[in-house]
């Protein structure tokens, strides 16, 4: 896409009355497709209380003071398509928070990469092909290109666009830096949650745009990222715990569920199943291609490790549900670790190296075990202790503390305080 490239919309999910997706037509105008597109009422959503076994969603809360929901543009990663099976966290996150928004009685616009799909959510086309965009992906080695142009024209032009309508809140959840510098001047609150650990280029984007009147609001996602990045505000990630399954038995293997790049630990998930002598099941698409190709190889003639390709989250549950445990032996300091918290939901225990956030996601000793970093053989010893821990605690520990009702309630409050900030003409 060239720089001042004007986009062009097309609205490639929506809810009707009933919840059921249904697909826009061919690329038009946005304003065209945005003033022709209705919305339907928001499903009604069932009462859940106690230990829930999933399959159902808990009842809306309250809409925010005033009474109305709000319009609120969403600003997808654009690396990746936002559809399943999702690429990470942040886009499973994305996914959800606009989908539980919409429940809760606001309008939610999805400004995604060509080709994303959330059921149930309005996801704008940005006619941005997530391919011309692979060397903006995050690599913990800082291998990433210093190119930004493909990136920067791409928001400029997602920008430009969010402009012409009138939101109350512009929510950025891109990871790179132009997406952060350019998110300015768009009229209503901003605000940019940092899905990543500290990163310069970042970090050198959210110094220059906190001098823009009205400044920005800059969010993280766990305690420690808050930490880490010296910014208080805090949306916690959740899991949709009413939507995940979970069994109170424990079957006999391992499992391993992350994109395939070093910085997630798929190698040691391997080193340490192999160490306990316990099989291993590795669910992951390539987001390294070197790296992916090297787990791939280490893991062939290995008795007990199977290599699988990435697969939907519902899938993947009930693959988690079936485990004796999940391993997470992350490389890098982890920002949150939603399929750490997912796991939990489902009632299976976690093993984890202690970095990051894991700390905050997973108990040790009562829902699972921390190691320190790179532990391997300690990592193994925590299997054989695994039957320890009670699943019941497990799934209790996701409902109370990293449920997505949770983060959505922190959401509405933080959309709350900036539109009360905001002048008049955007509050």
């Amino acid at each position: 896409m060239a720089a001042g490239a004007r986009l062009h919309l097309s609205i490639v999910s929506r809810s009707d009355a009933a919840g059921v997706r249904q697909r826009g037509g061919g690329r038009r105008g946005g304003a065209d497709l945005l003033s022709r597109c209705c919305r339907g009422d928001p499903p009604k959503r069932r009462p859940s209380r106690g230990l829930r076994n999933g399959g159902h969603q808990s009842a809306p809360r309250p809409r925010l003071e005033g009474g109305g929901g709000l319009r609120i543009a969403f600003v997808a990663p654009l690396v990746t398509p936002i559809r399943e099976p999702q690429a990470g966290g942040s886009q499973a996150l994305l996914a959800d928070l606009a989908a539980g928004l919409t429940d809760r009685g606001h309008a939610v616009d999805v400004y995604a990469a060509t080709g994303s799909e959330i059921p149930g959510v309005k996801v704008i086309d940005t006619g941005v092909d997530s391919d011309r965009l692979g060397g903006s992906l995050y690599r913990a080695n800082g291998s990433a290109s210093l190119d930004n142009r493909p990136a920067e024209a791409a928001f400029a032009a997602v920008y430009a666009a969010i402009r012409t309508l009138p939101y109350d809140v512009v929510h950025n959840h891109a990871f790179d830096a132009p997406a952060v510098r350019l998110a300015t001047s768009l009229g209503p609150p901003v605000i940019h949650t940092l899905h990543l650990p500290p990163d310069i280029a970042v970090g050198a984007a959210i110094a220059e745009v906190r001098h823009a009147r009205p400044a920005p609001t800059v969010a993280t996602v766990s305690a420690w990222q808050a930490r880490a990045w010296g910014i208080p505000t805090i949306l916690p990630n959740g899991v949709p715990t009413d939507r995940i399954p979970w069994s109170g038995h424990a079957g006999q293997g391992l499992v391993f569920a992350g994109r395939l790049s070093p910085e997630k630990g798929a190698a040691e998930a391997i080193d340490i199943a192999r160490a306990a002598g316990v099989p291993l099941d590795l669910y992951g698409d390539p987001y390294d291609p070197e790296y992916a190709a090297a787990v791939a190889n280490s893991s062939r003639g290995v008795s007990g490790v199977t290599v699988h390709s990435g697969v939907p989250r519902e899938i993947l549950w009930g693959v988690m549900a079936r485990a004796a445990a999940v391993l997470y032996p992350a490389k890098w300091e982890e920002p949150f670790g939603l399929a750490a918290a997912e796991a939990q939901a489902t009632g299976t225990p976690v093993i984890a190296f202690r970095r990051g956030a894991l700390g905050e996601v997973v108990s040790d000793g009562e829902t699972g075990f921390l190691v320190p970093p790179g532990d391997v053989e300690g990592a193994a010893q925590a299997v054989m202790r695994i039957g320890s821990i009670r699943r019941s605690a497990c799934r209790r520990h996701a409902e109370t503390d990293l449920s997505l009702d949770r983060s959505l309630d922190a959401h509405e409050r933080l959309y709350e305080q900036v539109r009360r900030r905001a002048p008049a003409s955007h509050a």
